[in-house]
């Protein structure tokens, strides 16, 4: 293999709650090519240890699969950050790895200094080099799933696009800005009213519950397919899509993006990119709304492309 052929080579692994998943890819201007790809449960009630071994079995695996003998530049997205004082994780809804020192630990077991970044930092970069927002300076990349996250992506000194973690790690955090502290529902941060608990999916759907007494939720699916001829459905999806228009538009004011892209289960909703979008121009702080709304174009790939585009 050439030098320069293999200097294009990138390892990327995105870490989940559930999924952990790796990729090797030929990176080539603007293009790129998935020389293998693996994907395993992650087993956090397995605990810290495993889930760092799982993490390096998977990457060698995934290397050994593409043919390769050396390892290549590794990127890893993951929710949560790192800290900037400590060296350890902080933010992680895989609570098992706050407070320890998981990129050294990592980092140690692959032979190679790894670079971390949040999950949305990771899809928002693939996006904008890749997908949606390619040919766009400012993106902001929206996650509304189980969670809620946020990425920002900028130009670097060469031009392309790069994540912008911010000197605390917490740049693009929109999830955790709290619409209502004193009586909002509780987060799993510690605090109360982040947007996160009531974007999120698991609070639509814990909503709907509420209101009409039921014992287990329904999914996301079974609300959306009621909405018709359920007025509480309709109501709950209405509320959502509200509260969506205000907390996007604290987005557009400070940051003011050139596009916003979405992803997670909840981008699927169609009505967020009209409806959501007239909402938002009620909290914008301008005469007029210009910010474009999409979708995004490579599907669950974005997080473990973005990833491997770090190093």
């Amino acid at each position: 293999m050439e030098p320069t052929a293999q200097n294009q080579l990138r390892v990327g692994v995105d870490l989940g709650g559930t999924k952990m998943e790796a990729v090797v890819l030929r990176l080539s201007g603007d293009s790129f090519e998935v020389l293998s790809r693996l994907r395993r449960p992650t087993e956090r009630e397995l605990g810290y240890e495993h889930i760092q071994s799982a993490l390096a079995d998977l990457v060698y695996d995934t290397v050994r699969q593409a043919g390769l003998t050396d390892m290549p530049p590794i990127g890893v997205g993951m929710p949560g950050s790192i800290s900037r004082r400590s060296g350890l994780i902080k933010n992680s809804n895989t609570t098992c790895l706050n407070g320890r020192p998981f990129r050294d630990d990592v980092s140690a077991k692959l032979g190679q200094r790894v670079r971390f970044a949040n999950d949305a930092n990771c899809f928002a970069l693939a996006e904008a080099r890749f997908g949606a927002g390619r040919g766009h300076s400012v993106v902001f990349g929206v996650i509304l799933g189980t969670g809620v996250g946020g990425g920002l992506v900028i130009p670097s000194i060469s031009g392309l696009p790069d994540a912008w973690d911010g000197p605390q790690g917490i740049a693009g955090e929109w999830g955790h800005v709290s619409l209502d502290p004193e009586n909002g529902p509780s987060c799993y941060c510690g605090r109360r009213g982040c947007i996160e608990t009531y974007l999120s999916g698991p609070a639509l759907e814990a909503r709907y519950a509420s209101l009409r007494g039921l014992a287990q939720p329904l999914s996301l699916r079974q609300i959306v397919d009621r909405r018709a001829e359920d007025p509480v459905a309709q109501q709950v999806l209405d509320a959502h899509c509200q509260l969506f228009g205000r907390a996007i538009a604290t987005v557009i004011n400070i940051v003011d993006p050139d596009l916003i892209v979405m992803g997670g289960g909840l981008s699927h909703l169609s009505w967020l990119y009209q409806a959501g979008a007239t909402e938002a121009a009620k909290w914008v702080f301008s005469d007029e709304l210009t910010t474009p709304i999409v979708a995004n174009q490579l599907g669950d790939s974005a997080g473990v492309i973005g990833a491997a585009l770090l190093p």
